[in-house]
Parts: structure tokens; C-alpha cells; sequence
């Protein structure tokens, strides 16, 4: 089963690169045969030189060797055209698979998962599994090829000396084994080192104000150390291994090569019909058997081991994945409709409690509560986070779970309290590197408050990394004019004023709330009068359930639960 997992990401190496693939078997033949005819030129000029009849003058010996070198350079200029090319376009696919279906995840997949394992796999692992998979292809194919070959030419020499031989390659042949499976676990070993680093490292630049507001430069240097410290033990540690694999491989190969020439050399002075060129180019074909039989067990174990680090991948990547729906829906007319919704994270400790509440199209909606009310998870919810509810929510007469995602995103938009921009032009963040008609973006510039920005700076502005160049209040307007230019129908903003001053935060409210035509539901920290007024509803949250909903002067009136959370906050 697992085999199937990682089996569509194993056939993007693959995908449209068989020419490719073809010319690289076709340079493995022609070098094959370039070393074996090479093998035996020397053995055919040793003879001729000791007065042996070889059959071929020196001449055509000379003639022949000129062949075998051009045979060899054809093998090259094969590899030059084909296997980087092959390694390159196979690997580069991968990594567009990894990452569209990354893209698959569902909205809110990452409050929940460690992104840096995502980072690991496309930077770390991925050169991992170019050396370990990709180029090992072409190491095994090669060493099953000339290890053939030299092996039918030595028998058709000596059938009881390639007897030997082959009795004599075991000594490199265990010497693999037993070393293979240590280098794949030192392989996986610093694959997680380096996952784990990676993780430091994000959160050490992420959390970098937090670091140094609480002055825990000290502390984060320390655990910065650490992770550097356990990368490096890793990498010796696989280093090291690599050392001892490749002493034994020599030293059982040495221990082979001495061990044919010296019973070859006693089968010569014994008087066997063995000629003093055919024991010399017997050692010579053996290192094409020996290299093959050290080699290939070597690079099985870290293709298995490339292929551990793509079932890492795969299982990660099959986790947050929604359900594809069937529903294609595209308008919302009537409204969403809440009914008896009730979801957790965990079964002891429930967030939302048999919920009912209706959106009607058209109109805005605040929601409020203390922390921990379950006012997030609402919104999630909406934007089909997870499918695990229990109750329903529709959209008009639609179930969300039946919803496509692609039908879904059209419908709704979501603005956040962390709004991320990319380090790119204004233009290009507002518009997601899409083309849209230029008085369409000019009228989602000109809602959402973006005229005055984009005068001073111009459209092709660019932004910085994460924004950096522009405030808070700026980048919550490109928010709301990405909202509008993909003319969403429901608009969700969750704490979206949080981290803005107060002047910021009543522009951005207001801005929103005279956005006409569109259903929006607000969660807010922000109970400010002068904008509460302006909602269709209130919704106030209390341990998951509605504790009151209305106008505002109706809550105030009623001096409930709102009104005790509206007067602490002045």
C-alpha cells in the first residue's frame, strides 16, 4: 500500500523524459563496450609483444585501439547530451509535483503541521534524492552492464579462472551489505537533523522582534547551537560511515584482484595453456566485476533510502487534504445557513456547541467574545477547514462538504490578521500575478483605500519581503482589494485590526463595511460604538455558543453578556 503512495511522485522522474532515459542506456552500451574491447586490445598486445601468434599484426592492433577510444568518446558525448538533462528535468518535475500538491492542502492546513518539513523536502531531501535515486540509475544500470560483459569474456578465456573469480568477488559483496543498510539510516538521520534545523532556523527569523524585545538572544543562539551541533554529528557520522564503506570495498577488492593474479600466475607456471596476457587482463576485467558487485548493493540501499525520504514526503502530503465536492455552486443567494453545528479538536474539550445562526446574503455580521469562544474556529469552519463538524452548514440549500474548493474560493474570501504580502509590486499582490481587466483593478484600488498609497508609490512598488515596506493598515487594504477584484460574494475578516492602531483600525472597519453586495461576517477584538452600530448583527460567542445576537442598541438595552463585555473594554 505504501508502495502505491509514493508511486505518482516516483513516475514524475520519468514523465515525458524516456528519450532521454534511452540515450543514457544507449552511452551505457557503447562504454561497455569500449572498456571491454579495451580490455582485450591489451591483453591481444601483451601476447603479440611475449611472441605469442595473436592473429592481428601491430598495425591492426594500433587501428583497432583507435576504434575502441572513439567507441568511448561516442559514450561520453551520449552522457554529455543525456543523463544531466535527464537528472535535471526529472528532479525539477518532482518538486512542481511536491509543491501542487502542497497546494491541495486545505486553507488552514499549516496551524497544524510544521511547514519546514515541506522546506526540508524540496531543498534537502530533494538533492538527496537526485544523488541517491536519479544518478544512481544510471550506476546500477552501468555496473550490471560492464559486470556481464566481463564476466562472458573472462569465461570464454578461463571458465575454471572466472570460477574463482566469482568465488572470490563474495568478500566485496558482503562487504556491501552489511555497510548498505548503515549508510541509508545515516542518510535518514541527518535528513531529520536537518528538518529539525530548518525548523530553528524559521522560527529564529519569523519570531526575530520577539527575540529581541525579550532580550533571548542568548537562549535562541544556544538552541541555534544545538540544532547546528546535532546537523554536524549527523553529517560526520554519515562521513564516517562512507569511509569504512569504501575501506572495505578496497580492501576486499584488493584481496580479490591479488588473489586471481597470484592463482593465475601459478596456473601459468604450472604449465595451464594460460597466457601471461590473459592473467593481466584478467585482473584487469575483474575490477569491472568487482566495482559492480560493491557498487550495487551500495546504491540499492540509498535508493531505498531516497525512497524513504519520498514516502516522508508523500505521507505528509496526504495529510489537510479536503475532499473534493461535487457542487459546483457559484452564487450565494439566500445566505449560509449554521444548524447545530458543533465541532472539537479534540473529543474532551469541544469548541462550538450545537450552533444555529443564520448570514442572510447581503449583509455584515460582527462577531465577538472573550478568547477561546470559538469565534476562529467559526470562520475556519466556513472556509471548510475541516470537514469534521457535526451539524450543517449551507450555502443557500448546499452542504459545504459537497462544495468543489474551487467553487468554494470563488464565493468566499477571507481576510486575516496576519495578511502576508509577497516581495513584489503592489499591483502584483493585489491582483495574485493574475491579469484582470485595468478598470476592474482600479476599482478594487479606489473601495478599498488604496488610491493615496498607490499615487505616492506607483503600482510597481515593491513591497519587500513579507511587506516590509508597507504598514499594517496598507497591507490590510490590499487584502480587501484582492477581496473585491475576485469580486467574492462572502467576505470573512478574522481579527484582521488586531496589531493596528486605533485610527488604522477605524478606516480598515469602515472600509469593509461599506463594502455593498457583499455578506460580510467580522470577527472583532475592536468594540468600538461608532462602527458596532453599523452591523446588521452582533453576534456575541460565550464557550462556544451564542450567548446573544442583535443591534447593538438592543444589546446595550438588554444589558446582557455584550453589554458586560462592551463596558470592560472602554
Amino acid at each position: 500500500m505504501r508502495n502505491e503512495t509514493i508511486r505518482p511522485y516516483i513516475r514524475q522522474f520519468y514523465r515525458g523524459n524516456w528519450s532521454l532515459l534511452t540515450l543514457a542506456m544507449i552511452q551505457t552500451v557503447l562504454l561497455t563496450a569500449s572498456n571491454l574491447m579495451i580490455s582485450w586490445l591489451i591483453q591481444q598486445i601483451i601476447d603479440l609483444t611475449t611472441g605469442a601468434n595473436t592473429g592481428f599484426t601491430l598495425v591492426q592492433l594500433v587501428l583497432l585501439t583507435v576504434a575502441a577510444l572513439i567507441l568511448e568518446v561516442l559514450a561520453y558525448l551520449f552522457a554529455w547530451a543525456s543523463k544531466p538533462a535527464f537528472i535535471a528535468k526529472g528532479i525539477g518535475q518532482y518538486k512542481e509535483y511536491v509543491f501542487n500538491q502542497l497546494c491541495r492542502k486545505g486553507i488552514s492546513a499549516f496551524s497544524g503541521e510544521n511547514s519546514s518539513l515541506y522546506i526540508s523536502a524540496m531543498s534537502n531531501d530533494a538533492a538527496s534524492i537526485e544523488t541517491n535515486y536519479l544518478s544512481n540509475i544510471f550506476v546500477i544500470a552501468d555496473s550490471i552492464m560492464v559486470c556481464l560483459g566481463a564476466l562472458c569474456l573472462m569465461f570464454c578465456y578461463s571458465p575454471l579462472l572466472t570460477l574463482i573469480s566469482i568465488g572470490l568477488s563474495v568478500l566485496p559483496l558482503l562487504a556491501s551489505i552489511f555497510t548498505g543498510e548503515a549508510a541509508a539510516s545515516a542518510e535518514k538521520r541527518v535528513s531529520d537533523r536537518n528538518a529539525s534545523y530548518t525548523t530553528t532556523l524559521k522560527d529564529s527569523l519569523t519570531g526575530f522582534s520577539v527575540i529581541k524585545s525579550f532580550r533571548a538572544e542568548a537562549q535562541i543562539c544556544r538552541i541555534f547551537a544545538q540544532k547546528v551541533r546535532e546537523v554536524s554529528a549527523a553529517q560526520c557520522a554519515r562521513k564516517k560511515i562512507s569511509i569504512l564503506v569504501n575501506m572495505l570495498a578496497t580492501l576486499s577488492g584488493s584481496i580479490v584482484q591479488f588473489g586471481v593474479f597470484l592463482i593465475g600466475a601459478g596456473l601459468v607456471l604450472s604449465g595451464s595453456a594460460l597466457s601471461a596476457g590473459t592473467v593481466l587482463v584478467f585482473v584487469q576485467l575483474l575490477n569491472f566485476v568487482i566495482q559492480p558487485v560493491s557498487s550495487i548493493p551500495r546504491a540499492l540501499a540509498e535508493c531505498a533510502s531516497a525512497r524513504a525520504l519520498i514516502q516522508k514526503a508523500a505521507d505528509a502530503l496526504s495529510e489537510n487534504i479536503r475532499e473534493e465536492g461535487t457542487a459546483a455552486k457559484a452564487t450565494l443567494e439566500t445566505g449560509i445557513t449554521v444548524r447545530e453545528l458543533s465541532f472539537s479538536y479534540e473529543p474532551s474539550k469541544p469548541i462550538l456547541r450545537q450552533m444555529d445562526v443564520t448570514f442572510e446574503a447581503g449583509k455584515s455580521y460582527a462577531i465577538v467574545g472573550a478568547s477561546g469562544s470559538g469565534k476562529s474556529t467559526l470562520l475556519n469552519l466556513l472556509m471548510a477547514s475541516d470537514p469534521g463538524y457535526s451539524g450543517s452548514i449551507c450555502f443557500d440549500d448546499t452542504e459545504l462538504r459537497t462544495i468543489r474548493d474551487d467553487a468554494l474560493y470563488e464565493m468566499v474570501s477571507v481576510i486575516q490578521q496576519n495578511v502576508f504580502i509577497f516581495n513584489a509590486s503592489i499591483r502584483d499582490n493585489i491582483t495574485m500575478f493574475s491579469s484582470f481587466p485595468e478598470e476592474e483593478v482600479n476599482r478594487a484600488i479606489r473601495l478599498s483605500g488604496l488610491s493615496s498609497l498607490i499615487e505616492a508609490r506607483r503600482e510597481d512598488y515593491l513591497c519587500g519581503e513579507n511587506g516590509s515596506g508597507l504598514s499594517g493598515g496598507e497591507k490590510q487594504r490590499i487584502s480587501i482589494a484582492r477581496s473585491l477584484l475576485r469580486r467574492s460574494q462572502v467576505l470573512l475578516v478574522d481579527e484582521a485590526t488586531a496589531a493596528l492602531d486605533a485610527q488604522t483600525v477605524f478606516q480598515v472597519s469602515d472600509a469593509i463595511l461599506h463594502l455593498d453586495g457583499l455578506t460580510r461576517i467580522v470577527v472583532t477584538h475592536t468594540l468600538d460604538a461608532a462602527l458596532l452600530k453599523q452591523y446588521d448583527c452582533i453576534l456575541t460567542l460565550k464557550n462556544g455558543r451564542i450567548e446573544e445576537q442583535g443591534l447593538f442598541d438592543e444589546l446595550m438595552e438588554q444589558k446582557g453578556y455584550f453589554y458586560s463585555l462592551y463596558t470592560v473594554s472602554q
